[in-house]
């Protein structure tokens, strides 16, 4: 009797001991990889944001020549616009700061020195200022914390900030087309003046311009999509707005990029 309590008690150990080890290595590891995952995808995809690196020279007069071969058929203007973000979204690292104090405590839960609360906040400062380093640099991973709504919401208020600085609201027959797009929050947006747009029945024409650039940039080939756009706005504008003898470009046709690079053109 008493070697059958004793076998039992070993027996009740070992498996304790089992599951320990298995919470304690397999869990961290885990969360380690699919960190470390996020990351390299990160940097895999850091060209999509860079506006300078996503449209070569030869891309951007490829994009050129789509704008001035729309506007041949019609009255209107067309201005494309990539921006590489529309807001800084400080508030993106501040959140990848605080999920790697918690991911990291995850991962190295028994490693950390808990018996110092001095070290320990230490270590959990470590992590939480190379998360947000992170975030800074991989545009990729920033984007992870920012809310589509805030990404629209920032998008669309840029886009109506260009479309008056560029004075599209200015044409004689007010048939000026934005087409914005903003690398970082992966919005699209197409403003069209009222003379053009209370001519347009729906916003299917202009949602089929936005799937257009989006369609590109999953493809990583952000001037096809760019161009398919403009050419579809084109198609718009000599449906509704056709061109008409003694019209003058009103606009420069012109692709324009705007880098956070204050040394970029």
């Amino acid at each position: 009797m008493a070697m059958a309590m004793w076998l039992q008690g070993a027996q009740g150990t070992w498996e304790e001991t089992f599951l320990d080890g298995a919470i304690r290595w397999v869990g961290p590891m885990v969360l380690a990889g699919l960190s470390v995952w996020v990351v390299v995808r990160a940097v895999w995809r850091r060209r999509r944001y860079l506006a300078e690196r996503a449209l070569t020279a030869a891309e951007r007069e490829a994009v050129h020549a789509a704008v001035r071969a729309a506007e041949r058929c019609t009255v209107g203007e067309v201005v494309p616009v990539v921006f590489e973000r529309s807001d800084a979204h400080p508030v993106a690292r501040w959140r990848a700061a605080a999920a790697g104090v918690a991911l990291g405590s995850a991962c190295l839960v028994s490693w950390l020195p808990w018996y110092a609360p001095i070290w320990l906040l230490a270590c959990q400062l470590g992590f939480g200022v190379a998360a947000g380093l992170l975030a800074h640099v991989l545009r990729d991973l920033a984007r992870t914390f920012v809310s589509e709504a805030r990404a629209t919401e920032v998008a669309e208020e840029q886009a109506y900030q260009e479309f008056f600085r560029l004075r599209l609201h200015e044409t004689q027959g007010r048939t000026g087309v934005l087409l914005f797009v903003s690398l970082f929050e992966r919005r699209v947006v197409v403003l069209a003046d009222r003379g053009i747009d209370d001519r347009v029945e729906g916003a299917q024409p202009w949602q089929a311009a936005k799937d257009a650039v989006l369609v590109g940039i999953a493809r990583d080939r952000l001037t096809d999509g760019l161009v398919a756009a403009i050419e579809e706005v084109g198609r718009v504008l000599a449906q509704h707005a056709p061109w008409t003898e003694g019209d003058r470009n009103e606009l420069p046709d012109r692709l324009i990029v705007q880098s956070d690079n204050p040394l970029a053109k």
